[in-house]
């Protein structure tokens, strides 16, 4: 699926803070916020509209390749005999 960007404001301090902390505990400020995002989703989005959604944005099968006959060995120029004198 095609990601999108979302920017937001947030207090610089307040943001330093949030990492450093999280950081402390080895914990990841965009992994937490895409969690949290994915639930307000779930929550407001009604279930036809996501089912909607992932089933076109599943990609297709792709189609089988169509197989080459390999193509015949070019043939060797013949040698010239030699000529015996």
């Amino acid at each position: 699926m095609k990601q999108g960007n979302l920017a937001i404001s947030f207090e610089e301090a307040k943001l330093a803070a949030l990492r450093r902390y999280m950081g402390k505990k080895e914990l990841d400020l965009e992994a937490e916020l895409t969690d949290a995002l994915t639930k307000l989703y779930e929550k407001y989005v009604p279930a036809p509209v996501r089912e909607y959604i992932d089933e076109t944005d599943a990609p297709a099968p792709a189609a089988p390749r169509p197989r080459r006959s390999p193509k015949p060995a070019a043939p060797k120029p013949a040698e010239e005999p030699e000529v015996v004198q």
